[in-house]
């Protein structure tokens, strides 16, 4: 059964005014239950991560700063939202989800959080609506648990995972690879492991291709025994901040091969779900269902 976390708390509601859709988590988990895609025993609802964990990939001023409120107001502008109590938790507890996912896909094959995909954090700080790294927590719990070896981070979101890449440039046992818009935020891209730059505007054909080019060679030659993925829907050509031309169709056919490239090596896929900021919340839920459409159809039908 597909194993999929999902907190009340993520559906957290912002001051008006705030553009990020966190209606979006609410809507996930209510189609999937409507459509009959999922029922109640697909989710769980995570604890907080502990700070050990935490702490592994975050400085301790800077996790002080999150904890406290004291976070300095120019990197409150650049996350993005005001910071409360019930924002930090819900953070804490999205991190965890993340890790909770790590041994049910180990069990299971996949396994997905609702939210996440927070990669725009930084050890030491936050921007762009991320302030903890929910991947980055996950991958140092998996290798300091000794549960993974070499682990490859699968980054599909539009823009570059930058805070990630800064994270793990001196841990060889994490590889990075991000495929994003070459115009887009952030406009002074970080060094991931790989990185594969698309220009504004490219659409299923030239996306795919990529892909399909690159994935299945990157998993050949790194080996690895444990996959991240970040499934952000923000290539979608309805995207007001993507810049790419992906159909809806394209960006299920992209979840698609990312899924078989796991399945066919026996390797476990953790799933966070990143960004997704079309005018059309539909156009949103629609293409993150699909998301999980894909996994329960290849994974457990």
């Amino acid at each position: 059964m597909l194993q999929i976390a999902f907190s009340p708390v993520y559906r957290l509601r912002l001051p008006e005014g705030h553009r990020f859709p966190m209606l979006k988590y609410e809507l996930i988990h209510e189609q999937l239950l409507y459509e009959g895609t999922c029922t109640e025993a697909n989710f769980f609802a995570p604890a907080p991560v502990s700070d050990q964990f935490v702490l592994g990939v975050h400085t301790p001023d800077y996790v002080h700063q999150i904890k406290t409120l004291t976070v300095p107001p120019a990197m409150v502008r650049r996350i993005g939202f005001p910071l409360t109590h019930e924002l930090i938790e819900r953070e804490w507890i999205i991190t965890q989800g993340t890790i909770d996912c790590t041994q049910k896909s180990r069990r299971d094959g996949v396994a997905m959080n609702v939210a996440g995909g927070t990669h725009h954090a930084y050890p030491d700080r936050g921007e762009g609506f991320c302030m903890l790294n929910d991947v980055g927590v996950a991958a140092y719990y998996l290798l300091e648990t000794g549960q993974a070896r070499n682990i490859l981070v699968i980054d599909l979101d539009v823009h570059q995972g930058n805070g990630t890449a800064v994270m793990f440039q001196r841990e060889p046992r994490v590889f990075t690879f991000s495929m994003h818009g070459r115009d887009n935020y952030p406009l002074r891209k970080e060094r991931s492991d790989l990185d594969v730059e698309l220009p504004s505007g490219t659409d299923d054909e030239a996306y795919l291709n990529r892909l399909y080019d690159t994935l299945p060679a990157l998993i050949q030659r790194q080996q690895p025994d444990f996959l991240f993925y970040i499934s952000g829907v923000d290539i979608l050509a309805s995207d007001r901040l993507g810049k790419l031309g992906v159909s809806r169709e394209g960006c299920k056919q992209r979840d698609q091969f990312v899924f078989e490239q796991a399945f066919r090596n026996n390797l476990p896929i953790t799933v966070s779900m990143g960004g997704g900021y079309s005018p059309r919340l539909t156009d949103i839920v629609e293409a993150h269902c699909n998301t999980f459409r894909v996994a329960n159809a290849l994974f457990f039908d």
